[in-house]
C-alpha cells in the first residue's frame, strides 16, 4: 500500500469520525434504532453514507480535470481552514450539549406521531390497497430501510462531513479517502445503532466541534505547507 493511500486513509478516517460523531445522522440513526429493528435502520443509514462518501470523493477527483492542480490545492486549503474556524466557532458558541440531539428528537416524534395516527384510521381493505399500490422501490425494500436511507442521505447532502470530503479526495489519493470515510462512517453509525439515546446524550457536541475544529485546522496548515504535484 503506498504512502499515499495511507496518508489519504488516515486524513478520511480521522475527519470522518469527528465530523459525524454528534452530528444530526448520528442521533436520528441512535433514536431511528430505539423504534425499529437495528439491523434495518443499521442497514439504510450505512447504504446512505457509504453512497454520499463514493459520490464525494468522485467528485473531489475529477475537480482536478476540470481546474488546474494548483487551484483545487489552494481551494482546498481555504475549505480546511474554513471548516476549521466554523467549526471552531460551533464549539465556542454551544450552549447547551444536547441541543442538536433534542431538536432532531422533536422533528422524529413529529413523523412518528403523524404516521401512527393515520395508521390507526386504516381498515384492512385499505391496507392491502396500499400494498398493491406502493412504490416500486419499497416493494423491493423495507420501508424502515428506505426511511433510514432517505434521513441519512439528506441529511448529509451539502453538509460540512461532504463537502470537505470533496476537498480532501481532490488534493489526497481517492482510494485512500473513499476506504476511511467508509470506514469512519461504519464506525460511528454502528456505535449509534448499538449505543442508542443513552450513548448519543452522553456525547459533548463541544468537544467534538472544538476538536474537529482542531483537525481541520492542522489539515489546512499541512496543506498549505505542501507543494502542489503538477
Amino acid at each position: 500500500m503506498s504512502l499515499s493511500v495511507v496518508q489519504g486513509f488516515t486524513k478520511s478516517l480521522a475527519m470522518t469520525v469527528l465530523s459525524e460523531i454528534g452530528d444530526k445522522t448520528f442521533f436520528a440513526a441512535a433514536i431511528l434504532a430505539m423504534r425499529h429493528p437495528r439491523r434495518l435502520v443499521l442497514s439504510g443509514c450505512l447504504a446512505a453514507l457509504i453512497v454520499m462518501t463514493i459520490f464525494s470523493v468522485v467528485v473531489g477527483w475529477a475537480a482536478p480535470n476540470l481546474l488546474s492542480r494548483k487551484w483545487t490545492h489552494h481551494i482546498t486549503t481555504l475549505l480546511f481552514f474554513g471548516f476549521g474556524l466554523w467549526s471552531l466557532w460551533d464549539g465556542f458558541k454551544e450552549d447547551g450539549e444536547a441541543e442538536e440531539l433534542a431538536e432532531v428528537e422533536a422533528k422524529l416524534n413529529a413523523d412518528w406521531k403523524t404516521n401512527t395516527s393515520s395508521a390507526k384510521g386504516d381498515s384492512k381493505d385499505d391496507d392491502e390497497l396500499k400494498k398493491q399500490r406502493r412504490p416500486i422501490l419499497m416493494q423491493f425494500f423495507s420501508p424502515i430501510f428506505l426511511k433510514a436511507f432517505s434521513i441519512t442521505f439528506f441529511g448529509e447532502w451539502g453538509d460540512k462531513s461532504q463537502l470537505a470530503t470533496i476537498g480532501l479526495a481532490a488534493d489526497e489519493n481517492p482510494i485512500g479517502v473513499v476506504l476511511g470515510g467508509i470506514i469512519g462512517q461504519a464506525l460511528c453509525t454502528t456505535a449509534a445503532v448499538l449505543g442508542g439515546k443513552s450513548l448519543a446524550s452522553q456525547i459533548s457536541e463541544k468537544f467534538v466541534a472544538l476538536s474537529g475544529g482542531v483537525l481541520f485546522i492542522v489539515f489546512g496548515l499541512q496543506s498549505l505547507l505542501s507543494t502542489v504535484e503538477s
